[in-house]
Order: C-alpha cells, then structure tokens, then sequence
C-alpha cells in the first residue's frame, strides 16, 4: 500500500487540491501548502531531496519576480481600472446604442460590440461585467428587456476580455508555455471575434423571430442634428478604438513588445481620463490601489502555483500522466477531446488562473506528443492548443456553481434579477461558446492564419 502511495503521490496532490479548493482558504495558500507538504512528506518517504526546497525560491525569483513578461499584467490591469473610472465604457455604450437603435436587439447588441471593444482594452472580467451589469443592465429593463436575455448577454461579453487581446490569460500562458506573447495575441484575435459574431448573430436572430424579447429603442434616442452626431462619435467611439490600435497595433507591427505595449496602454488610458477632465487625485489613487491588489492576488498564486508545480514534476507526475495517456488507447482526437472535456468540467468548479497554472503545464507536453497529420502542422501545435483552452475556458466564467461572472454580476443587479433567471440567460451563451470552440477545432486556420500571414 505504502509503494502503491508513493508510486502515486502526484495524483493524490491532484486529490488533496481538489478537496481543499472547497475549503474557502485562499487558492495561492492551498497550492503552496499542498506542494510544501507533499515536499516534506516526499522527504520523509526518501523520494524527495530537501535542497530542492531551494530550487523552489529560485524558480519563483527567476519565472516571476525576473520575469519582464509579467510586468503587462500590473500594467493591463491599471488601464482596464482607468479606463472603468474614465468614464469611457458609459460613452462609449450610449454611442452604440444610438447608432443600432433600429436593429433588432439593438441595446443587447451595442452591449456585446462594447464588451468586445472593452475586452480589447481592459482584459479584466471582473471589471467588466460588473461596469456593464451597472451601465447597461438598468437600461435593458428600463426598456422591457427579456431578464435571462439581457443577463446572459452582458455576461458573456464581458467575459470575452480573458481571450481577446490584451488578455491577461495569454500572457500567463505564453508564459507557461514558453512561447511569444505576440505570437499568442495574434492566434487569438479571429477566435476572439468569431465568439463575439456568434453572440451578435445569436441575439439578431432570436430578437427578429421573437421581438417581444427586445422591445425596439426609441427613434428618437441620440444627437438631433449632424454636428452633435459627430461630436458624439469622437468622444464615445474614437477614443477605444484608437486605444486599440495603439496597443494591439504596436505589437503586431513590431514597434513594441507585449510589455512595453502594456505601458502605452496604461498610459493612454491615463490621457483619456485627463482628456475627459476626469483625472484627478481620488482617481489616480483608487486606480492604482486597485491596481495594486488585483496584481497582488495574482502573483501570490503565481508564487503557489510554482511551488505546486516543481514538487508535482519532481515527484514524478508528468510522467505518470504522459503514461496514463498513453496507456487509454485513444488516438490523436481522443485524447485532444479528452482534455478538452476536463478542461470544460473544471470550469464548473475553478477560476481559470487556477486552471491555466495546475492544468496547462501538466496537458502540454502530452499535446506535444500528438500528430493530426495534415489538420495542424507541428511548429503550430502548441498555439492551436493554448487558443482551443483559452475559448474553452471562456466557460468557466458562466457554468455553475462557481460561475464567477455570475457571481459578479447578482453583487451589483438590482433586486428584481434572481440567479435563477441569470443561470437560465447564460445557458444559450455557453452552447454558443462550444460551438465556437468546435469551429476553432475544425477548422484550425481561424487561429493559425492571421499569425502565418503578419508574424512570418
């Protein structure tokens, strides 16, 4: 029994972590402590050396603290919360509502270009749902809006911010992977706006057959004359887009790294906010106190997650789970499918940073190992397979019981929205996004192609 236990030892941290993930303690304190006392218990049972424990520091200075890549998350994260205290995301939704006022679902329309928008920009979600659920949930039922439409609405777009760049998900997996964030940001782009059209078509279609689940906007919503149009367009629509360009553009020009493009963001965000006279010091220090906990949060779990990590590995357990793989009898598709599968059950119950730092290593040196012939060559594999887990995770923002964008979103709603009716909203949502990550699936070239033609 005792062979049988150390033999084991990686799936039984896999075992405790699942068990302890449910026990409300902090999910950076639960890695760390999972992967420290599976050490000591490894140091007891003679299959783990105590100077390791050193290598563990060196790991988290050197793939953390050293890490210049890391240094865009702080940064993406100041710009998503700048821009939110900006007062960018308000204009930039009135500009849209008036300009799809005669379409169907117009409002719930102008809702997903604007997370699609802001997900472009910010790459926060909990930020963005809650600014949308607060901006545009009011005004949906203020005009009648079917309750799960406009709830599955506004969280699904605002959760789109996770893979369309600058995503700070992409960064922790370019890191993790040890591939070019540029090169990801890229890759991520068509899947990111393809998820954003099928929700567009989506609430076209459902709003034109049944138009009592969009009452239609006022015509008379908006500028009155030509003048006022415009003037509306530039301060609502101008000022995010050209902040995307200059993000997004300079990296895929060339002009800048992801991390320098970090601090043109942040700093463009900044000029918004003193362009709009919004910029004041209340601002500046709620931002960057914002800023502070949000970065510090992640870095803590990045500091246990490594922890986790290096014990798992030096215990043996990719190995023991390169040969459980190999072992299934599954072929190329199979075990693709298979991790996919698991990918989408731990949505149900973990946040995606859990997931991205525990999963990702653990899956990528087996996809690695895959041939699918002619469907996907092999310099391109890795990429294929970060973007297929980065739309899967999509999901685990809105699946519950642990939906934290739902979460999110009942904190800041008004008393008349139940969970009940946000879990029915959310539904049609996360079929949307299976079927999008069945297209990226099929046809490869959705993720690969925009790469190919810009970075080669």
């Amino acid at each position: 029994m005792l062979d049988f236990f150390i033999d084991y030892m990686p799936l039984f941290m896999f075992l405790a972590l699942a068990i302890l993930l449910f026990s409300g303690y902090p999910v950076a304190a639960v890695l760390g402590g999972i992967g420290l006392g599976f050490g000591y218990l490894g140091v007891y049972l003679d299959v783990f050396v105590p100077i390791e424990f050193f290598n563990i520091v060196g790991r988290i200075w050197s793939g953390i603290a050293d890490n210049l890549v890391l240094v865009a998350i702080p940064m993406f994260i100041f710009m998503g919360t700048m821009l939110e205290k900006s007062g960018v995301a308000r204009d930039l939704l009135y500009c849209l509502q008036v300009l799809l006022r005669r379409v169907p679902g117009g409002l719930a329309l102008s809702v997903t270009v604007m997370g699609t928008i802001m997900a472009a920009t910010t790459g926060i979600i909990g930020a963005s749902v809650v600014m949308m659920t607060l901006m545009a949930l009011p005004i949906m039922l203020q005009r009648q809006y079917n309750i799960p439409l406009a709830t599955g609405t506004i969280a699904a777009s605002g959760t789109l911010g996770i893979l369309i760049p600058p995503s700070i998900m992409l960064v922790i997996m370019a890191d993790l992977l040890g591939r070019s964030v540029g090169n990801l940001f890229v890759a991520a782009v068509f899947p990111g706006l393809l998820l954003a059209s099928i929700y567009a078509v989506y609430i076209f279609v459902i709003c034109s057959i049944k138009p009592e689940l969009a009452p239609p906007l006022p015509k008379d919503l908006g500028p009155q004359d030509t003048r006022e149009f415009w003037k509306m367009i530039f301060n609502g629509l101008i000022p995010p887009v050209l902040l995307i360009v200059l993000v997004l553009g300079s990296i895929v020009a060339g002009w800048a790294t992801p991390t320098e493009a970090s601090g043109v963001g942040a700093a463009g965000a900044t000029l918004m906010a003193a362009m709009k006279k919004r910029l004041n010091f209340a601002t500046l220090r709620s931002v960057v106190e914002r800023s502070a906990l949000t970065g510090a949060m992640l870095f803590f779990i990045f500091i246990g997650a490594t922890a986790f990590s290096y014990v798992f590995r030096s215990l043996g357990g990719d190995d023991i789970v390169i040969e459980i793989v190999e072992n299934s009898g599954f072929g190329a598709w199979g075990i693709l499918f298979t991790l996919m599968a698991i990918v989408f059950v731990l949505g149900f119950f973990f946040d995606w940073i859990e997931i991205t730092l525990i999963v990702l290593p653990v899956f990528a040196p087996i996809v690695q190992l895959l041939d699918f012939g002619d469907h996907v060559d092999k310099i391109d594999l890795v990429y294929w397979f970060a973007i297929l887990v980065a739309v899967n995770l999509q999901t685990s923002f809105l699946t519950p019981p642990f939906g934290f964008a739902l979460f999110y979103m009942k904190g800041v709603a008004p008393p008349e929205v139940k969970i009940q009716q946000i879990y029915r909203g959310i539904v049609p949502f996360v079929l949307l996004q299976v079927v999008g990550l069945t297209l990226v699936i099929a046809f490869p070239e959705i993720a690969l192609w925009l790469p190919s033609k810009l970075l080669n």
